[in-house]
């Protein structure tokens, strides 16, 4: 009997072990793996002169951009800008699509460089249909 409990007791401490133990290996292995490529980035750049920062993006509000600004993005003209600021307010970019304001492929253009803030008409807008619910 006794027998039997110690070696139940130490089935489950090895069960209940080899998980954080692999995962220990794994976590050494992946510090290695970053300490090396740190070295080598570190030897890149400094053989390099300057490391330029991407530069940062200015995503634009579909709900207030004006038409030149609208233009300024990929696969978007007059016609496209003109659609966008008629069928406003919009509560997300996704809109554009269900609303069929831009194609697909304008739309997968844009989709990373706009947003779309909630206006103060729009935030009335929902106010009334809850109203109108209740």
């Amino acid at each position: 009997m006794k027998f039997g409990i110690i070696n139940t007791t130490m089935i489950t401490l090895a069960v209940f072990l080899s998980p954080n133990l692999s995962a220990a290996a794994t976590d050494k292995a992946v510090a290695r793996q970053t300490t090396a490529s740190e070295a080598t980035s570190s030897t890149a750049s400094s053989k390099s002169a300057k490391v330029v920062a991407a530069p940062k993006v200015k995503l634009i509000d579909i709900n207030s951009a004006k038409k030149k600004e609208l233009k300024t993005l990929p696969g978007i003209g007059d016609s496209q800008a003109e659609k966008i600021i008629a069928g406003r307010p919009y509560g997300s970019k996704a809109h554009l699509i269900t609303r069929n304001v831009v194609d697909r492929a304008s739309y997968d253009a844009i989709n990373k460089l706009v947003v779309a803030k909630p206006t103060r008409q729009l935030l009335d807008k929902v106010a009334a249909l809850n109203k109108k619910k209740e």
